[in-house]
């Protein structure tokens, strides 16, 4: 079984505590700066849940999402949002939003993170069934 998570979020903070937290879950996790770092995980192979914040510097999460789509990496990856951003953006959910599994607003409580994986997780494995 593959428990592969990739955090993707510009803030050094964030990425510690989603590691430290998903760790303890016996998840393996790497982490990414923003969405470039991202996209050269997927290139060497990456496989599995991409958490993803959607305001980042340089490439944002939407871009990101567009890229992978784009790149076909999307059939080997499951990906929830994760943002500060209060609101969904429905433009942007209308066209790229079927590939987003789930959508965490932060703060983020422990519960909530290990409950939105579990369910990625769970549709990440029958899709690659």
């Amino acid at each position: 079984m593959n428990d592969r998570i990739m955090v993707v979020d510009d803030e050094p903070d964030i990425l510690t505590a989603l590691k430290l937290v998903l760790e303890k879950q016996n998840y393996e996790v790497i982490t990414a700066l923003n969405g470039k770092e991202c996209l050269k995980h997927l290139e060497k192979g990456f496989r599995g849940i991409i958490l993803m914040d959607l305001m980042m510097p340089q490439m944002d999460g939407w871009e990101t999402i567009n890229q992978i789509v784009k790149r076909g990496y999307i059939e080997n990856v499951a990906i929830s949002i994760i943002t500060g951003k209060g609101t969904k953006d429905f433009q942007k959910m209308s066209s790229l939003g079927s590939y987003v599994f789930d959508y965490l607003a932060k703060p983020l409580n422990v519960e909530q993170i290990i409950t939105s994986v579990e369910r990625c997780q769970k549709f990440y494995y029958k899709k690659n069934a």
